[in-house]
């Protein structure tokens, strides 16, 4: 449990400080770069080999599409939308994606606790957008809706991997190296190459912090995962939409009674996800 809150404040800490760079949309990036460096060198460091078969290395690549969703969808968001509002809804809409998932195909329990949890969640996602956001806000919510599609989908194909024998460094470093080029082509036609080129290299410092926090947090999530059931574990790091609302907090934002309401049920939901069926 200890393993998956650390990854949970620390996934929410990176998330706030990418949200700090001039532009995150090219800010993610170079913030990839770094976590694939760093988890590569964790890779090395292991023993036996990354992917036992062909089935877990194809899970991989797979989730490095579902990470190339993940984090365009996430860099558009923290761009136009609010930290609290963008984290909540991409974390807790992956929530309703993948316990269905994990329950009917993956064979985890479900109890009265789980059904409840996913009402509430799911209850409170629709409280915070009652009245759809207009402007950048309302459109930064809609990559977030994006993004969570891209976590339940790379949250599950890690669980498919994981199972088939793949070290979890190796794993995350191959699926974003799937993920990176993607990246790298769709923000430099959007951004401008030019654009792009003087932004990606910009805050190297605070790039460099995130990047290992992220790595940190992304390690920490596919260890514990590992072992545990996908839906429960996703459930207990998903403690980390409150630290982000902390941050948010932090950094001066501020949410509307009815985002703090439906943010709440959110929050309730995800621990009655987690109680063992």
């Amino acid at each position: 449990m200890i393993w998956v809150l650390s990854s949970a404040f620390l996934h929410a800490a990176w998330n706030a400080l990418l949200k700090r760079h001039p532009n995150p949309e090219v800010g993610v990036v170079s913030v990839i770069s770094v976590v694939i460096v760093a988890s590569g060198l964790w890779a090395l460091g292991m023993s036996g080999p990354a992917f036992s078969n062909v089935r877990g290395l194809g899970w991989a690549l797979w989730a490095g599409v579902c990470e190339s969703l993940y984090l365009l969808g996430l860099a558009r968001a923290l761009k136009q939308a609010p930290l609290g509002l963008a984290y909540t809804v991409s974390r807790g809409g992956a929530m309703v994606l993948v316990w269905p998932v994990s329950v009917l195909w993956l064979g985890e329990s479900v109890s009265s606790w789980t059904v409840t949890g996913v009402v509430l969640l799911a209850g409170g996602l629709a409280v915070m957008n009652l009245s759809r956001p207009t402007g950048p806000t309302g459109t930064g919510l809609s990559w977030a809706a994006v993004s969570a599609v891209g976590i339940a989908g790379y949250h599950l194909s890690y669980k498919m991997a994981l199972g088939e024998g793949a070290q979890p460094p190796a794993l995350f470093a191959t699926g974003l190296l799937v993920a990176l080029p993607v990246l790298i082509l769709e923000r430099g036609r959007q951004q401008g190459w030019a654009v792009f080129r003087h932004e990606v290299v910009q805050a190297p410092g605070l790039v460099l912090l995130t990047g290992l926090i992220s790595a940190v947090s992304f390690g920490l999530l596919l260890t514990a995962l590992s072992s545990g059931g996908a839906g429960a574990v996703l459930t207990l790091r998903n403690t980390s939409i409150a630290f982000a609302l902390m941050l948010a907090a932090l950094q001066g934002e501020r949410l509307g009674r009815r985002q703090l309401a439906g943010a709440g049920l959110v929050a309730v939901g995800a621990v009655l996800l987690g109680v063992p069926a």
